[in-house]
């Protein structure tokens, strides 16, 4: 479990990169919903916590690439591979990501 930053401090719309080995995004969408991926998109390194989000989908700020934070399925060209996804926790206001074992699968 890797402690994130406090809820209040991540706001709706809004991301943060964790600095891991790979790096992590976390996102709180406009809903309040929270949601961690791999951070570098799977077309080319790019960082997916300075794309854009729109509800449960950010787009990579290189090729325009698309990620759904539910399931890190692409939704559009040119990437073709999903990015891992992690569960995320919220514990006494401290958000947590849980990191996850295997390529594609939440923890």
């Amino acid at each position: 479990m890797i402690p994130v930053c406090r809820f209040e401090n991540l706001p709706e719309g809004e991301s943060v990169r964790i600095e891991t080995t790979p790096p992590i995004a976390v996102f709180r969408t406009e809903d309040g919903e929270l949601y961690a991926i791999d951070d570098t998109c799977t077309h080319q390194d790019a960082s997916l916590s300075e794309g854009w989000l729109e509800g449960c989908l950010v787009e990579c700020p290189l090729h325009a690439a698309s990620f759904d934070l539910r399931t890190g399925q692409p939704t559009c060209l040119p990437a073709r591979r999903p990015v891992r996804t992690h569960r995320v926790s919220v514990d006494d206001g401290m958000i947590y990501v849980h990191v996850a074992a295997e390529e594609g699968t939440a923890a």
